[in-house]
């Protein structure tokens, strides 16, 4: 098994409890880390062979995009599309950070980090 990160994808979104945070938004910036076995990929250097990278970064910004109140949520989705659009997935870890939160103190971030592995999302689903 190997891993792929993703590493400071910086996102504007509109995610928040308070009104003028969905209205006016702020600065995300998530990781995002999946696990797989890359064996096939590393031998024959073919891009179907492998999770491919781009459509990583797709998915975390498509659930981005969508507002949520809690960023328990957004790591919640983002990793749920993982395990669902990316077969060979394992499990998929996603830290989604908030710069600048408004909580009335002097804090870079305040971030949220969820694993899934594919086994319990299965059974959760069916």
């Amino acid at each position: 098994m190997a891993e792929i990160r993703l590493k400071d994808i910086r996102i504007y979104a509109h995610h928040g409890c308070l009104p003028q945070e969905t209205i006016i938004g702020s600065d995300y910036l998530v990781q995002l880390c999946v696990e797989a076995d890359l064996s096939t990929s590393a031998l024959s250097d073919q891009l179907e062979d492998t999770v491919d990278y781009v459509l990583l970064q797709d998915i975390v910004a498509q659930e981005m995009a969508t507002p949520s109140k809690l960023l328990e949520h957004v790591a919640w989705r983002i990793n749920r599309q993982v395990i669902e659009r990316c077969p060979t997935v394992e499990w998929s870890e996603v830290v989604v950070s908030k710069i600048n939160p408004p909580i009335g103190g002097d804090v870079d971030r305040v971030s949220v980090v969820m694993r899934t592995y594919r086994k319990e999302f299965t059974q959760e689903n069916g």
